[in-house]
């Protein structure tokens, strides 16, 4: 069985080859039955795990998990190891958290879903208008799911077929936002698998932080919805100029265009999101992930008058099946777990512990920068903190692309697994939780330190 899955570092490169091969065979040591389960996980699941992203870790074979308890994660090696990736956002606020817990297993005992409303739908429904700002909410099963409503009634309410996305954007598995910027042309995601129509028909793409784009792309007239992070967050961290917000709802309502803004990741900013932080009013607000602790559900709101225009179209458009839910949605385990999430986890104390421990995190790695004499470059947004090996950090994908040297990244994160300690596997990005000790924080910068010395004297 070949162990490692992972692009292997450039072997021109011998200050990386040198060090990938002694910390894989330092994983390989460490790591006997987490190697042997990927063989026998091999036979039964396409790819070796029951989700493909599940084998896009720098290790030479997928970690197997045992339990996760705040927010550190046991393999069944029986290593330790901080989570500063939190399951890519899902467990935010850590793992098993004790009041989700209770009221996922007081509601299970009752029934996990019957297509029908609980007590618990009315009192969620408030509390996301109370917390987000938009009246009135829908669930979804994920993000994914949420954004296709939401680009399907944005072309059902305004008439129009086109939507505007940014380049280096990820707003789940939602064909329209499937489109990238090569040599300044819309083309295709390459690796998109099975898709039979061209998505650039209907979709455009800009680079992020570029006004002057944007506005081009919206003067025909026939742009739906502009669907946004607040924040680039999925092809390495990219904050927004100041004013980008303000000139990006100035510019959709003058051309008649509805504003959905994905706080998936931005979530992360506060208790009201990046939203309630900078005082933001997109037409839809969708949120997934983190908002009920980890179980597969999602929300997104709309405003009143967008709401009423919903209704008008459903009218035009009359009765029959809209294409939009799932029967999943909306389950009552969903519910109950979005209430304690809502109501005792997702607390402004949370946040300041967050905040206070990315604060903590971002002068730790400035200052192991700074130390090395790094090209390197710390982004923050909340909780979430990115560690860009360029400088400045970039200000849109095309520049963020020349930045995400593949074989560095996959030798920093091999090292920082060996090390107890667990990013997101996609680029740098880290997580602090509320339940984050100081003393892990700290442990990773210690080990982020090991990495850049450990290329010096390589390359020496």
């Amino acid at each position: 069985m070949t162990l490692s899955a992972q692009p292997l570092p450039d072997p021109k490169s011998k200050t990386l080859a040198g060090l990938w091969a002694a910390e894989t065979a330092r994983f390989e040591a460490t790591h006997p039955r987490s190697i042997a389960l990927a063989g026998q996980a091999a036979a039964v699941w396409r790819g070796g795990a029951p989700m493909h992203w599940m084998g896009d870790w720098a290790s030479p074979v997928p970690i197997f998990a045992v339990q996760g308890q705040g927010a550190q994660i046991t393999d069944v090696d029986a290593t330790l190891y901080d989570d500063f990736c939190l399951g890519d956002t899902p467990a935010l606020f850590g793992h098993g958290q004790p009041e989700v817990a209770a009221a996922v297993a007081d509601q299970v005992k009752r029934g996990a879903g019957f297509m029908l409303p609980t007590t618990e739908a009315v009192i969620v429904g408030r509390l996301l208008a109370e917390r987000f700002g938009l009246p009135l909410w829908q669930t979804a099963t994920t993000a994914s799911d949420a954004n296709r409503a939401a680009i399907r009634w944005a072309r059902a309410v305004t008439q129009r077929p086109v939507i505007v996305i940014f380049d280096g954007c990820y707003h789940g598995m939602v064909e329209d936002a499937f489109v990238v910027l090569a040599d300044g042309a819309a083309v295709m995601k390459p690796g998109l698998v099975g898709q039979v129509h061209d998505l650039t028909a209907t979709t455009r793409v800009v680079p992020f932080n570029d006004l002057a784009a944007l506005e081009a792309a919206l003067a025909p007239g026939d742009v739906a919805a502009v669907l946004a992070e607040p924040v680039m967050t999925n092809c390495g961290m990219i904050a927004p100029d100041p004013g980008f917000h303000a000139a990006l709802a100035d510019l959709t309502r003058a051309a008649g265009t509805l504003l959905i803004l994905d706080e998936t990741h931005t979530l992360s900013t506060g208790p009201g999101g990046y939203v309630g932080a900078h005082d933001l009013a997109p037409d839809m607000l969708v949120i997934g992930k983190a908002i009920a602790g980890g179980l597969p559900a999602a929300v997104w709101g709309v405003t009143a008058e967008l709401s009423a225009r919903m209704d008008a179209a459903q009218l035009r458009i009359g009765a029959g099946q809209s294409g939009i839910g799932t029967t999943l949605s909306g389950n009552a385990l969903a519910m109950a777990a979005m209430r304690a999430m809502l109501t005792h986890v997702m607390t402004p104390a949370a946040y300041g512990r967050m905040l206070a421990g990315a604060g903590r995190l971002v002068a730790g790695l400035e200052a192991v920068v700074a130390e090395h004499g790094l090209a390197w470059s710390v982004v923050q947004v909340g909780a979430r903190v990115e560690l860009v090996f360029a400088d400045p950090p970039p200000k849109n994908a095309a520049q963020m692309r020349k930045a995400l040297d593949p074989a560095l990244v996959c030798a920093f994160h091999l090292w920082l697994i060996n090390r107890g300690v667990l990013i997101a596997p996609f680029h740098n990005m880290m997580l602090v939780s509320p339940v984050t000790e100081d003393a892990a924080i700290d442990r990773l910068v210690a080990a982020v330190a090991g990495f850049a010395g450990a290329l010096k004297d390589l390359a020496a």
